[in-house]
């Protein structure tokens, strides 16, 4: 008996938004609407507000998402390198890969789902990797730089094909949030007489002017880094000098969402027009967030903070509870929260129970009321296995209203293509531990209280070592417990393949640093000269990004 048989037809669209932060949509509290289709699903739908990535930016996200494992457990960490590639099975491998790591679309295929992902993404990062398990792949052919009419309209065929099919999995993928802001002129400025946000302020913008770093206010342009210039686009100017060029900035990147925003809506008028909205699980969230100012960074996801990690997470549909979750969750967790929420029918859970928890039977079902197995035997041991070799906790029961407080103790958050951070995310803070500043004026540890200070302006490392060494014992903790994971084969965890019982950032610094800014020190640090910032040129190119200055040294004042 599928899942389908058990429960009715069980429909699922995952709307994958490219560099969408939360706190420019309305559901999040932004000021501008930008988002009136999103937030209509939000007003029935749950909203999770601190929901986050564990691996940033693109690729490692959106491979954490698909393997429901860690990048330190993966490899992926990075954009290029050997840590942009999963590490090879080893020893293991088989004619076909076995289901006993299933990726996520293929925990779904085996249980009888349609499958397909509307993208480029697997062409832009030479990532067909995550392609295993769709049964389809439509490609949308611009590498990460097509609209959102464009997308739309590969869907939209999807769509009329299967809509009113039951059980299937639409992964669309739109990218207008990203840089370069590239939304049609003719499109206009919908928030043209509307108020910016008051972040960052013109002292903020005159400061981080002086300072230095890829996609910084005065090298705001990704040409500036590799020696090519600035790029001639009508949304965007050439540097961030004053609140007028800020406003220019954000306007381009808000135009983007609300115009990926009128698709979404287009999107749901079809699911509407083939009868099957209200039975359809609608899913919209992001593979990174987006830096507008925080750390120096404009337009980018360079950091392992809570403005490029922190994703939106809004999930509408059959059998979820209406209102907002503020546990900690990773986007790694989402794969076994869509198993547990499909697995089987139980009156008290709504939609899904968990799957057994041990040897004893716990959170074992007793079958449906005809007397019947909710599940086959091979179904019941696909999602055990699924469960013990993902790294990723179910949090149905949060989706569901049965739990409200399922979420993580903290979270351990990684960046390795812009620079090599982890950082730790628990109660209002977060801690930045960075061994690689990818060109950034980073120091060695960074702390940060979100609830006071959301925009990450004011380091209160050196003002409360006690937090530091509170959020560094849990980093330590956290990392010693995924290496020996890979060690002894355990949850997301494998011994086998090159470099497999090392932690892949020190990879990444063996190999010359983040991919993004690998090779780009010397081209870099002549622009720094030619704008009057010899003094930066000199640090970039003594430390070549490497931070040795360690924890103890920078508490007691050293820099």
């Amino acid at each position: 008996m599928s899942v389908g048989d058990a429960r009715g037809p069980m429909r699922i669209l995952y709307v994958d938004c490219d560099s969408l932060r939360p706190d420019h949509l309305g559901c999040y509290g932004y000021h501008r609407d930008t988002s009136p289709a999103i937030d209509d699903l939000a007003e029935n739908g749950r909203v999770f507000t601190n929901y986050y990535a564990s691996d940033v930016p693109c690729l490692p996200s959106r491979t954490a998402l698909f393997s429901s494992r860690f990048g330190i457990h993966s490899g992926v960490v990075n954009h290029g390198g050997t840590n942009a590639d999963p590490r090879p099975a080893g020893e293991d491998r088989e004619f076909a890969m076995p289901m006993t790591r299933p990726s996520f679309p293929a925990a779904l295929g085996s249980r009888g789902y349609r499958t397909c992902l509307v993208s480029s993404f697997p062409q832009r990062h030479g990532a067909h990797h995550v392609t295993d398990g769709f049964g389809e792949w439509r490609d949308t052919g611009g590498f990460g730089t097509e609209r959102a009419d464009v997308v739309y309209d590969r869907a939209e065929g999807w769509l009329e094909d299967h809509a009113a099919e039951d059980d299937w999995y639409l992964h669309v993928n739109f990218w207008d949030p990203h840089t370069p802001y590239d939304t049609p002129q003719e499109y206009g400025n919908p928030f043209e007489d509307d108020p910016a946000p008051d972040f960052p302020s013109a002292e903020t913008i005159a400061e981080q002017y002086e300072g230095y770093g890829p996609h910084s206010a005065r090298d705001v342009h990704h040409g500036y880094l590799t020696g090519d210039g600035p790029e001639d686009l009508e949304r965007t100017p050439d540097e961030i000098a004053d609140r007028e060029d800020f406003e220019r900035w954000v306007d381009g990147y808000d135009v983007g969402v609300r115009y990926m925003d009128d698709y979404i809506a287009e999107l749901l008028a079809k699911l509407e027009a083939a009868g099957v909205r209200e039975e359809t699980l609608v899913v919209v969230t992001a593979d990174h967030g987006e830096n507008l100012g925080e750390l120096n960074v404009y337009g980018d996801h360079q950091t392992a903070d809570h403005v490029t990690a922190r994703v939106p997470l809004i999930v509408d549909g059959p059998g979820v509870e209406p209102g907002e979750d503020d546990g900690l969750f990773y986007n790694v967790d989402f794969a076994p929260t869509m198993v547990e929420y499909l697995a089987r029918e139980d009156e008290d859970f709504g939609v899904g129970s968990p799957a057994p928890e041990d040897d004893e039977g716990e959170g074992e079902d007793e079958g449906s009321e005809d007397g019947s197995d909710d599940e086959t035997d091979e179904e019941r041991d696909l999602v055990d296995a699924a469960f013990d070799a993902w790294d990723g906790r179910s949090f149905a029961a949060a989706l569901t209203g049965r739990d409200d407080g399922a979420g993580r103790d903290y979270l351990v958050l990684s960046q390795g293509a812009w620079a090599c951070q982890r950082a730790v995310r628990w109660d209002d803070y977060l801690l930045v531990r960075t061994y690689h500043d990818g060109l950034k004026q980073f120091a060695p540890v960074e702390l940060y209280d979100l609830d006071a200070d959301p925009h990450e302006t004011t380091d209160l490392a050196r003002d409360r070592p006690g937090l530091v060494h509170e959020g560094l014992a849990m980093l330590e903790d956290w990392t010693s417990a995924r290496l020996r994971e890979n060690a002894t084969d355990e949850h997301g965890g494998s011994s086998a393949g090159p470099h497999a019982l090392e932690g892949p950032l020190w990879r990444v610094m063996a190999e010359g640093g983040p991919y993004h800014t690998n090779g780009h020190e010397e081209t870099y640090a002549e622009r720094l000269r030619e704008t009057g910032r010899e003094h930066h040129a000199e640090a970039v190119e003594e430390r070549e990004g490497v931070v040795e200055t360690t924890v103890a040294e920078y508490l007691a004042g050293e820099d």
